[in-house]
């Protein structure tokens, strides 16, 4: 298991996250421009958020979903030690000690050896 401090904190935005399931319908919009792997996205409901695009059958405009995919961010502090569960388009799934998920940037985060990591 990969472990993580966080050298920048973090912090999600005042949004409401988005889901996405695989079929689900949406409309693309523009990317990114620090991101470019994203694209903001508009969900049936109305909600919107950023998104990797090589999870959709297009780039712009009406889409579909290819992949189960959560928008959800975690809050998380300087020197915070972080499990990581799996990383896209340079954002980490990770876990905080309270058992929080949600994706953080990784350029947020100094890797750490597992041994490390589990003795913090």
């Amino acid at each position: 298991m990969r472990h993580a401090r966080v050298v920048v904190a973090h912090r999600a935005p005042d949004r409401k996250p988005i889901r996405l399931m695989p079929g689900d319908a949406v409309t693309l919009g523009d990317r990114d421009g620090d991101w470019p792997e994203f694209v903001w996205t508009t969900i049936a409901e109305g909600h919107e958020g950023w998104v990797p695009v090589k999870l959709f059958d297009s780039e712009h405009g009406p889409a579909r979903a290819l992949a189960e995919y959560d928008t959800r961010e975690l809050d998380a502090q300087a020197d915070e030690i972080l499990v990581l569960h799996y990383e896209l388009a340079r954002w980490w799934w990770a876990e905080n000690a309270l058992g929080h998920q949600g994706w953080i940037p990784a350029r947020s985060l100094e890797l750490l050896d597992d041994q490390e990591g589990e003795d913090a």
